[in-house]
């Protein structure tokens, strides 16, 4: 009799570890979106178990997450949640490598993103106030579990309103934005454009000092962005403050800061867009620096210049000094030649999706 009972236990000692292997061999989606009383997701994709035609229903539990588990051997995936499998998820199918366990955030309805405007926001770091133009994308209102990266944008009265854009003409910021995410090329962000100030442009957006034009409060102005924007975005709206979902980008002498200030300090931004750089300020000091430099920042970049004007000279002698240190062209470095344009808001409009497509690409957030 002990026998048989002793032979019963190790019968289900080893069922239970073939189930253990079996759930830790799991590939995993968990959706995170609340679909109301009496309705469900359910999943379709591109390799059995599922199909495109009809969706398999996900489990629910508790936080609005719904789950679904299937074996590694199936391989990678190309999976869309559905409402009561007939409403599809907005944007592009998400891969779901094998052996992972990927958190999805999605939302149903093709819409655009909101403008929130913060009036006399103060900098007792610069002494002055300015407005913050925020950009919540379309899912903002509509899925309170989901959290999202941020950009930070230099000149904002440029970027989403034609009454206060230099010469009447705006880079369409929120426009782009809401066309790159809801067709599935980039993932949702938050953009927090910050107000230049005025008269005070070419000093707070400058390192020191140009023999010319003088300068050099990017110091003070990046404290301003650090110590005081930064925070209370965070504290005000749904971000993801890490490094890895946080972007600094600008034009002109905001593409000199925005390079100036990303590359020192890499534990808060993990990437950044430069457009159209003065480059050439203060005798190129900054690409001076770049070219003595010995240590490769762990910053992606994001470089171009047009053909009329624009500065291509010094920001080619960036790339080139980038590429020597180590940055790879396609990879950690993205420079690009527009053809034509030129020093103003609408060049930076018409190649805005460049950027923006290689800061946030579709399905690269790090939650």
């Amino acid at each position: 009799m002990r026998k048989f009972v002793s032979s019963q236990i190790r019968a289900l000692v080893c069922l239970l570890v073939l189930w253990v292997a079996a759930a830790a061999e799991a590939t995993t989606l968990r959706v995170h979106y609340d679909v109301g009383y009496g309705n469900r997701i359910t999943v379709r994709g591109s390799k059995t178990p599922f199909s495109w035609n009809t969706g398999i229903n996900t489990t629910w539990t508790t936080g609005n997450i719904w789950t679904y588990s299937w074996a590694n051997s199936v391989g990678d995936v190309e999976l869309k949640p559905l409402i009561n499998d007939s409403a599809w998820s907005v944007g592009a199918n998400y891969t779901v490598k094998a052996g992972a366990t990927v958190d999805i955030y999605p939302f149903f309805q093709a819409q655009a993103g909101s403008l929130v405007k913060v009036n006399n926001f103060s900098s007792p770091q610069l002494g002055n106030t300015r407005a913050l133009r925020i950009y919540l994308p379309p899912s903002y209102g509509q899925n309170p579990y989901k959290r999202y990266p941020v950009l930070y944008m230099h000149d904002a009265q440029n970027l989403f309103e034609t009454s206060t854009a230099f010469g009447g003409v705006e880079w369409q910021v929120d426009e782009t934005a809401n066309s790159l995410i809801n067709n599935g090329q980039m993932d949702e962000i938050i953009v927090v454009g910050v107000d230049n100030g005025g008269a005070n442009r070419i000093y707070e957006l400058t390192p020191c000092c140009d023999p010319q034009y003088g300068g050099g409060g990017a110091d003070v102005y990046e404290r301003f962005l650090l110590e005081t924007v930064k925070p209370y975005v965070d504290q005000n709206y749904r971000t993801l403050p890490g490094n890895k979902n946080t972007a600094i980008m600008g034009s002109s002498l905001g593409g000199l800061d925005s390079f100036y200030t990303g590359r020192r300090h890499p534990e808060v931004f993990s990437k950044l867009a430069a457009l159209s750089s003065s480059f050439w300020w203060n005798n190129q000091a900054l690409t001076q620096q770049v070219e003595a430099s010995t240590t490769k920042v762990a910053v992606s970049i994001y470089i171009d210049a047009g053909t009329n004007g624009d500065g291509l000279t010094e920001t080619t002698r960036m790339k080139d000094a980038l590429v020597a240190d180590g940055y790879v062209q396609g990879s950690d470095l993205y420079s690009y030649v527009a053809q034509g344009a030129s020093h103003n808001e609408a060049s930076w409009a018409a190649r805005l999706s460049i950027p923006l497509k290689y800061l946030f690409p579709w399905q690269s957030t790090v939650y």
